[in-house]
């Protein structure tokens, strides 16, 4: 069980509050330290999901630690962002040969080259219309994918290097995603309308983004915040994390207001609870991880209402609210 790190609650001034509760942290072997465990989804199976970076594999982990491993066709490929799809697969991306990845709960393996070269596909999501939505870091486009396999590409109204990150499907109905070097959160339509929403604190850097349901939360992995945008035209808030050399990278939202995430740098995963409407407040929560110098990556809410972490040193852990 990991120590409690930190609790505070800020307001728009700053101030703070402390209390002691902590949650049961877990660490989880998986595989070797050189495989990379980075992206974690929860399948329509009751596993866990994850992508092996490093030696190019997808694992399946069930909730009582039995893992197994799925090769792909090239150990370099990179597999990354993994989700859950709307035909009962999970999807992932190939960062490095540029395709995106189909693979099955009987683990049946496919992928599909992106039509734009080095692409660099990273982010991946299912969107409203039944299909996948992903980012292309290094073409500064946004690529939609049916099940079938047919892509489309957005190219986005960016200057040049703006390196679109993480995705997710927003409460609105269009797809929202992080720009991290143009420092700017996006939102394209199922149509392809795109707008950019550029972030107050410069050299932010987001990259992990989320929906609750009611707004879009994003991690400011340079600037060690977390923010919010509101989809009813409320505007962009920022929340300081406790430690801001943290390196916030993931998140996911439990519920609405009720946000988890990595801190990359810390070694902790972190939860913020905040209110709604102008002048929010919010508690923002560090927890350490029990092994040092763990990398935590990707995480995911799992199937028995735990947190899921990957963690690139070889594990995952498991947080219990």
């Amino acid at each position: 069980m990991a120590d409690h790190r930190t609790a505070a609650t800020y307001s728009g001034q700053g101030g703070a509050v402390h209390h002691s509760e902590s949650p049961a942290i877990k660490e989880i072997p998986v595989t070797d330290e050189g495989a990379g465990p980075y992206g974690i989804a929860a399948g329509p199976d009751g596993a866990l999901w994850l992508t092996f970076a490093h030696n190019g594999r997808i694992a399946r982990l069930t909730l009582d630690g039995e893992i197994k491993e799925y090769p792909l066709d090239s150990p370099s490929c990179q597999p990354t962002v993994i989700t859950a799809g709307p035909d009962g697969a999970l999807w992932f991306t190939r960062s490095q040969d540029h395709r995106i990845g189909r693979v099955t709960t009987d683990g049946d393996i496919a992928s599909f080259p992106v039509p734009t070269p080095d692409s660099g596909p990273f982010g991946i999501t299912t969107g409203p219309d039944g299909a996948l939505w992903f980012t292309e870091m290094n073409t500064d486009r946004i690529g939609r994918i049916t099940t079938a396999g047919e892509i489309t590409e957005f190219v986005l109204p960016v200057a040049s290097g703006a390196f679109p990150s993480a995705i997710t499907a927003g409460p609105d109905g269009a797809l929202w995603f992080t720009l991290n070097q143009a420092n700017a959160i996006g939102r394209i339509t199922v149509h392809g309308d795109v707008a950019i929403h550029p972030l107050p604190t410069p050299g932010a850097a987001p990259v992990g983004i989320a929906s609750d349901g009611a707004a879009v939360w994003f991690v400011e992995i340079a600037a060690g915040q977390i923010g919010r945008i509101a989809m009813d035209g409320g505007g962009i808030e920022e929340f300081p994390l406790p430690d801001r050399a943290a390196k916030p990278h993931a998140i996911v939202a439990a519920a609405t207001g009720d946000c988890w995430f990595t801190e990359w740098g810390g070694n902790r995963v972190g939860r913020i609870t905040a209110s709604a409407g102008p002048g929010a407040t919010a508690e923002i929560t560090e927890y350490d991880l029990p092994s040092p110098s763990s990398e935590p990556h990707g995480i995911a809410l799992g199937p028995d209402g735990a947190l899921w972490v990957a963690l690139e040193v070889g594990g995952v852990a498991r947080v219990a609210p």
